[in-house]
This record gives structure tokens, sequence and C-alpha cells, in this order.
């Protein structure tokens, strides 16, 4: 294989992953507001093939319309729902399913393809075939978070929705790290300790922290800022100690709201970093990303957006992703030292 060819099949791998890095995004955002449309449990199966076809007949709607109404969320939360609003949510849920089916399509059809035409460079085999069972294991956690409230909850566990969101975001970081290694034509490398890989983390915390937020829905009180409760340092924190950082609402809320600040203290730090170092595009970036993403937080928080302004709640999400490809856009650069700290 000539040196050119081999130029171009780095392109065709990257472009692919980009693909289904985007993907991705769009399927958060669906999950975020299949979340906050309180259509997650609609379905109670788990069908991986024959779910992708949708009811088709009146009979078909009835019956899994039935098969809702047998769960707590229909007989505690919505008893009185019809039909015609039960279609509203279940097509909110199964859009979320249909999704994932069909990225997991996009990603196993071309990397069979390139496979066979050995297009995927040498030592990329291992991490696609990595991303690929991360895809699927990813399904599994969100039939595991759906079954969840299947039995003795009205909504999921705020644990499984955690996770799932976690390594959707965990997946999404490798699926752009490896496209941009691949992009500029680098062996893939591991991304280096640093400052910025340092805030990544912190970020993924907070996205994390995020998802308890949702899931136990933290975000419905205390919809003041800058104080919480009245006072900075709310009395009644931790009353389960550890626990209560997953469980308890004010301190859940709190933990949220002062990792934010803490977040855009070290990002000031890390862009000063780059400022210092004449990386004006790269400090700016960081900067605005993670201060546009607090100044929507707070929005989010005081319009109490998950139930008033469902719109403006998964552009909170969404921002959090974007954030999250900026950090992994710059620990790319440093691992690869494209520009230094």
């Amino acid at each position: 294989m000539n040196n050119l060819s081999s130029q171009k099949n780095y392109t065709i791998i990257a472009d692919w992953l980009f693909l289904i890095a985007f993907m991705i995004i769009m399927m958060v955002i669906v999950g975020g507001l299949t979340r906050l449309t309180g259509s997650g449990l609609s379905i109670t199966e788990w069908k991986p093939i024959a779910g992708m076809i949708p009811p088709l007949s009146l009979s078909d709607w009835q019956n899994e319309f039935e098969a809702y109404q047998k769960i707590p969320q229909f007989s505690i939360i919505n008893p009185f729902m019809t039909l015609s609003e039960f279609k509203t949510i279940f097509w909110w849920e199964w859009g979320h399913r249909f999704l994932g089916r069909i990225i997991g399509i996009v990603f196993f059809v071309p990397m069979v393809f390139f496979w066979i035409k050995k297009i995927i460079p040498s030592g990329y085999k291992p991490i696609i075939i990595a991303l690929f069972l991360g895809g699927g294991l990813q399904g599994l956690v969100g039939w595991l978070m759906v079954k969840s409230g299947l039995v003795d909850r009205v909504s999921v566990s705020q644990y499984r929705l955690a996770i799932h969101l976690g390594l959707a975001l965990i997946l999404y970081y490798c699926v752009v790290h490896t496209a941009l290694c691949l992009r500029n034509k680098k062996a893939f490398c591991f991304p280096r300790w640093s400052p910025i890989f340092f805030l990544t983390i912190l970020v993924l915390m907070q996205i994390i922290s995020g998802a308890f937020t949702a899931g136990t829905h933290a975000g419905y009180t205390y919809n003041t800022w800058p104080l919480i409760d009245g006072s900075w340092f709310p009395a009644h924190l931790f009353p389960n100690g550890f626990l209560s950082l997953f469980e308890d609402i004010l301190t859940i809320q709190f933990f949220h709201r002062n990792l934010a600040y803490a977040i855009f203290a070290i990002s000031g730090y890390v862009a000063y970093g780059y400022l210092k170092q004449n990386n004006k595009f790269e400090g700016f970036l960081l900067i605005i990303a993670i201060s546009l993403q607090i100044i929507i937080g707070i929005f989010t928080l005081i319009t109490v957006a998950a139930l008033e302004h469902i719109e403006l709640a998964a552009l909170h999400q969404f921002m959090a992703v974007i954030v999250l490809t900026v950090c992994c856009y710059l620990s790319f650069q440093y691992s690869h030292k494209i520009n230094k700290l």
C-alpha cells in the first residue's frame, strides 16, 4: 500500500468516527428529552431486533399500553392517561432506542467493510473493537436502567441513570479522541496527565453529578441563585453522610453548584496557561465554553427549566457535551505536544 493511500485511510476512518460522535451527541440530547418528558418507562420490554418496528395497528398499541399500565408509574403518576397521551411518551422512548440501534448499525457495517478491505490503519483495530463493545455495553446498561423503574419505583434509579449517561460520554470522549488521532495521522495514544486532562475529569464528574440532580429531581427545588436555601452553606447538608451526595436533594444540588464553581476557577487557570503561551484560540475557547455553560445552568435552575422550559434544560445538557468536546480537543493537543501549557 502506497503512502498516499495509507494517509487517505486515516482520513476515512476519522470521518466515520466523527459521524459516530455526532450521532452520540444526538442520542444524548434525545435521551435527555426522553427523561424530561417522563417517557423513559413507556416501553417495558427489551427487544433488540423486533423493537425496531413500532406498533402498526390499534391492537399493537393496545398491547403496549396494557404493558405500561402494569408498572407503578402508570398507577401512581399517570392513572388517567389516555392511549393518545401514551403514544406521545412511547414515541420519545422508541426514538431514543431506535437511534441507538442506528448507531450500532452505522458502526458495525462500515467496521466490517473497513476490516475486510484492510482500510483500518495499523494499531487501530483493537481500539475500534473496544469502541464497538463499549457501545454494546451502553445499550445493556440502558435497559438495566429502564428495568430499575418497572417494579418498585415510578422512575429509574438515579444510580443507573448516572452510569448510563457517564458511560455514554466516556464512550463519546474515546470516539472523539481516536478520531482526532486519525485525523492528524498520529499513532493512537492515551491522553497524558496534564492540567487540561484533570479539568476533563472534573467536567465528567460534573456531568455525572448532573445525572444525580436530574434523577432525584433536585433541580425542582432551591431555585434561587447565588444562595441556596438562603445561604452559601445551608444547614442540613450531608444528613446521610457520603450517600447524601447521591440521595439527598439539597446535598446533590449543593455539590453540583460548587463543583461548577471549582471547574470555572480551574478553567481560568488552564486558559491563562494557554494565553501565556500565546495560544489565544485555545485559551478563549475553553473559558468561553465553560462560562456559557455555567450561565445556561443558572438560567436552567432559576426558571425551573426541567418543568417549565425543557428546551433550556436540553440545551444545558447539550452544552455539557460541547464543554467535554473542547476539553477532549485540548487534551489531545497536549498529548501530542501540538500546544504546550
